[in-house]
């Protein structure tokens, strides 16, 4: 069978870099070399794409130091990466992206579409789903349409800070303290914090400021953290359910990758019917934003009432050794090579999906 190239696009300019190439490097060692050709391109904090040679490389961050610039060329008719190195250019077909970007300018529709302009097939969601799940905002509206419960929310711009007061007296008629402030568009609970009293809403609020424009205070559900993986397009299938159990008051960015008394349960001992009612809500809200091959569902189990309530979703959820989305298909039984393969392939399926429906329509 003749290889496929396959380009693996890591890094990026978010506060989730660093995860990002954590994840790139696991994709990587699991994608089939009798099938792939691989290239790996790395963006930097500050913008540059760059030729990454090896997974050593990219794991101990010597790609930075690459003299190759490579970009995707956004001209239908190459469907390329172009290499430049020393003045010279040299273009190198590529026939699938494999994203392992998370947070701006990776998970938010922007990459997604390059991709689109210039006809690669891509794994993952599309344009639409990508921008509107990394919108926590406009997520919430559109599952709000669904009648699935969530945290009640106060949106609020950071062109409202002049007149903050004014903000803090909105938050405390519709929400009591603690309450969570959210930027609308991070991940890895970048720039989150917990609020207690007024003082501390204002310090959250400029928190989440320095990471978004958009920002959202939501009450503090208390429950148990639990999460789901979705896999497909039209032929959807749900994961079991998996348990974030912190070490932290709450699963901020430091709990998640550098406590190690942080750990995660697969298949959780969980009230009857409570695991059916997340897989059911995960798919829907997956359906809600038109989202393809992959997502990370998260919601709460409330203390007291066991009702399910939607945190939020992901739809380029990590890829790391403490990530939940590849440990739910491996508790299903889909180890991380088969998982790797069926995304690929369904970035393939998806394409041809477009070139099918166009071909029917009639001229």
């Amino acid at each position: 069978m003749e290889k496929k190239s396959v380009a693996v696009i890591f890094g990026g300019q978010s506060s989730e870099h660093e995860v990002s190439c954590v994840s790139a490097v696991t994709i990587l060692s699991n994608i089939n070399p009798d099938h792939y050709e691989v290239t790996m391109i790395g963006i930097t904090k500050d913008g540059r794409w760059l030729l990454a040679n090896s997974i050593d490389e990219i794991a101990s961050g010597e790609w930075t130091k690459s003299r190759v610039t490579a970009i995707i060329s956004p001209d239908r008719s190459q469907k390329a990466i172009l290499l430049i190195e020393d003045g010279k250019m040299t273009v190198k077909h590529i026939d699938v992206a494999f994203p392992a970007l998370h947070g701006l300018f990776g998970e938010d529709g922007t990459i997604q579409g390059l991709f689109e302009l210039a006809g690669i097939p891509y794994v993952g969601c599309g344009v639409l789903a990508s921008a509107v799940s990394m919108d926590k905002l406009y997520t919430k509206i559109i599952v709000d349409t669904l009648g699935i419960r969530q945290a009640k929310y106060v949106p609020v711009n950071v062109s409202e800070f002049p007149r903050m007061e004014e903000i803090a007296a909105r938050v405390e008629e519709k929400l009591s303290y603690p309450v969570f402030i959210k930027p609308s568009n991070a991940g890895s609970s970048c720039g989150v914090s917990k609020a207690r009293n007024r003082e501390e809403l204002v310090k959250g609020l400029k928190l989440a400021g320095s990471h978004d424009r958009k920002i959202l205070v939501e009450e503090t559900i208390v429950g148990r953290e639990v999460e789901c993986a979705v896999f497909g397009g039209a032929n959807l299938e749900a994961s079991g359910v998996g348990e974030v159990l912190a070490a932290a008051e709450f699963y901020d960015y430091d709990a998640k990758y550098n406590n190690a008394e942080s750990r995660t349960v697969i298949s959780p001992d969980l009230p009857e019917g409570v695991t059916e009612k997340i897989r059911t809500c995960a798919a829907a809200i997956f359906r809600a934003v038109d989202g393809y091959g992959l997502s990370r569902v998260d919601f709460f189990v409330e203390n007291g009432t066991n009702e399910v309530v939607f945190n939020e979703i992901n739809t380029l959820p990590g890829f790391t050794g403490i990530s939940m989305y590849p440990m739910l298909w491996e508790a299903a039984g889909v180890t991380k090579p088969e998982l790797v393969e069926r995304l690929i392939q369904s970035a393939f399926a998806r394409k041809r999906q477009e070139e099918e429906r166009c071909l029917a329509i009639p001229r």
